[in-house]
């Protein structure tokens, strides 16, 4: 930890909370369709891709698409999840994230950040901490979703880094294994019984302070 030049963060779940906004979004496209979806159900979507988690959905709903309405679908579910996040402000940052971004930076670390997310660039810009990154890997950038290792790789490479210099901060099993088969260091976000693969684990970024 003492000697990292560069730190990787995921988005969901490490400095903001938009699960929930996915959650409500996903909900409402399953009573558009006709049934009920769970938190329990949800569980099963942390980490993976926007496809694969309407095709749980589906799975769930026990419906069957064709590939055409899946991709009205899922856009719709975006919309609707645009629609949500718009309304976030700065009041929204999980505790300590910013303090630990500015903590980083004032140490000379580069910091990156490395989501799916397409909406990373709209979400950074309405927390007020677009100017903490000196690079922003997000769903427009990267064809692979994790635990492929390309948003991390990319991510290093941004920062002008050998990705043995880096660390990520994740909060999913998916993310915790992008970055070790990217060979970085890791730090978990939450339970430690799901993070169990991770270098280190903490509540939060505040444990970090």
């Amino acid at each position: 930890m003492n000697n990292i030049k560069g730190a990787l963060f995921d988005l969901d779940g490490v400095i903001v909370d938009t699960a929930k906004y996915h959650y409500l979004a996903w909900k409402r496209l399953a009573g558009e369709l006709g049934f009920e979806f769970t938190e329990e159900h949800n569980e099963r979507l942390k980490g993976v891709s926007r496809m694969r988690s309407l095709e749980i959905l589906l799975e769930v709903g026990g419906i069957s698409c064709t590939p055409e309405e899946k991709l009205a679908m899922a856009e719709k579910k975006n919309n609707w999840y645009v629609e949500y996040i718009k309304k976030m402000d700065e009041s929204e940052i999980l505790k300590g994230a910013r303090e630990y971004l500015l903590k980083l930076k004032g140490e000379g670390v580069k910091i990156a950040l490395g989501s799916a997310s397409k909406n990373a660039p709209m979400i950074l810009e309405n927390l007020g901490i677009t100017n903490l990154f000196d690079a922003v890997i997000d769903g427009n950038k990267v064809s692979k979703a994790k635990p492929d290792p390309e948003v991390f790789l990319l991510g290093a490479k941004e920062l002008g880094l050998k990705a043995a210099d880096c660390i990520v901060y994740e909060d999913a099993e998916a993310g915790i294994e992008a970055a070790r088969r990217a060979g970085m260091g890791t730090v978990g976000i939450g339970s430690r019984d799901i993070l169990k693969e991770a270098d280190m684990v903490v509540n939060g970024l505040y444990e970090l302070l």
